[in-house]
């Protein structure tokens, strides 16, 4: 199949590509190290259900509305807003979703330079967790002074690679490798997890719901985490879609990456629980369980620098194939609206992703003192994307699929111009008219502290 539309833009080879791509997009330290502190927090199986029901009336309508958005308009985030709305819409959902990739960008490959270090110091026996408090004093010292520096810039290096040398022959095919390496990896992990002492109970927490721990707080936080692990309002998937050919079905495209990117997070929470239970830990350890409660876990564990190495590599692969898609939505950008050559975008992209990058790894040591409204650098970065930033984008895409782009449009999009039914398109407007809108803004209200 030719790897180009007919307009000359570029299109994924093949539909293995395709998901890979998007899953590997939606896939990230969300899944791997938020979901499973989250459930923890939030009382575990009464959490799951309430996520995956999230994901299913939230997620996957809004993932087919980016996914019509990015293959009907083939454009950048800005060039679809521009193209199915007027200017107003465009000037404010296209800067936006740009602004907000490259903030991700910024602090997250600080926390993905994190996860390089640990796996090569867990490689060379360099991570000493032989209890909690010399591994909270060994994270400290990880994340401050020169080292995260480099690894940020060894990390971005990493994704620049992938980046420069294309959408086909640099995202899909790194995607096409890295992704069954990931589930691979998942997998080993949960066999590992079978024979630990824990893995009953840890089941029974994950698995077992109580829905009297059914809370405004546990609904607030599975409707955000279902939200955010998709990777929506960003405009990722759009620009992702945007390179989709007409034999990709959008539907059972956004279904399946739904499927697969919560299959990943619940797969994290069948690997932690476990190994947590088994060594009478808690399971609401918060952010430290996977920086600072597992190296210990393993530490424990026959074989355990192989489990640690193998584990925080996991973490990479997962950062990688997520800043790659971030990435991605500022470069098209400055490809199509700015008509700068693939190479120069890139660049650009990298450098500004760079300097953010540095400044929010420096907010660990020399610019610690350094606050805006009393956030440093890294903060104020994760505050305004994750808060802020997507929240909106997510607000604007859901109303402006469900009140201001044609019908006919999306139905097209949708059938493929009515080559097949998509028996759900009646409770597809329903969400993103009415469903989708009220659950963001909801959870932008709780995002900044008014609910």
């Amino acid at each position: 199949m030719s790897s180009t539309h007919n307009n000359g833009r570029a299109v994924f080879n093949t539909k293995f590509g395709a998901i890979a791509t998007t899953v590997g997009s939606a896939v990230g330290l969300g899944n791997i190290w938020r979901f499973p502190y989250e459930a923890g927090v939030h009382g575990g199986g009464a959490f799951m259900i309430c996520y995956l029901l999230f994901v299913l009336l939230i997620g996957v309508p809004l993932l087919c509305a980016e996914f019509c958005m990015g293959r009907g308009t083939r454009s950048n985030i800005f060039g679809a807003y521009k193209k199915l709305g007027d200017g107003s819409i465009s000037h404010i959902a296209g800067p936006l979703g740009i602004i907000a990739s490259l903030l991700i960008l910024s602090f997250y490959s600080v926390v993905a330079g994190w996860t390089v270090e640990y796996c090569l110091s867990s490689l060379t026996g360099g991570l000493d967790f032989s209890n909690r408090e010399v591994g909270h004093g060994q994270f400290l010292n990880l994340t401050t002074g020169w080292r995260p520096l480099l690894w940020t810039v060894v990390f971005l290096i990493a994704n620049f690679t992938i980046l420069i040398s294309g959408v086909t022959k640099g995202i899909e095919r790194a995607s096409n490798i890295l992704m069954p390496l990931l589930f691979l990896l998942l997998v080993a992990f949960c066999v590992n997890s079978f024979f630990l002492p824990g893995f009953e109970e840890g089941m029974k927490f994950l698995f077992t719901p109580d829905f009297s721990k059914i809370t405004s707080g546990v609904l607030l936080g599975a409707m955000g985490q279902a939200f955010f692990s998709l990777s929506l309002g960003l405009g990722c998937m759009m620009t992702y879609a945007s390179y989709f050919s007409s034999k990709n079905k959008l539907g059972k495209t956004a279904a399946t990456t739904a499927l697969l990117d919560s299959a990943v997070a619940i797969l994290a929470g069948v690997i932690i629980f476990p190994a947590v239970f088994s060594f009478d830990l808690s399971p609401e350890a918060g952010p430290t369980l996977v920086f600072e409660v597992l190296p210990y876990i393993f530490n424990q564990l026959p074989g355990g620098m192989i489990w640690s190495t193998l584990f925080f590599l996991l973490l990479f692969l997962a950062s990688l194939t997520s800043t790659v898609s971030m990435s991605e939505i500022s470069i098209t950008y400055f490809c199509e609206e700015k008509k700068m050559k693939r190479k120069g975008a890139t660049i650009l992209s990298s450098a500004i992703a760079l300097v953010g990058g540095l400044l929010c790894a420096l907010s660990f040591g020399a610019l610690s003192d350094f606050t805006i409204f009393g956030m440093t650098i890294f903060n104020l970065f994760d505050y305004l994307s994750s808060n802020i930033c997507l929240p909106i984008g997510g607000f604007i895409c859901s109303l402006f699929v469900g009140w201001w782009v044609d019908k006919k449009f999306i139905k097209d999009q949708l059938t493929d111009y009515g080559k097949y039914k998509f028996p759900l398109l009646g409770l597809f407007r329903f969400c993103v008219r009415w469903l989708c809108p009220v659950a963001i803004f909801i959870i932008f209200l709780n995002s900044i502290g008014i609910v």
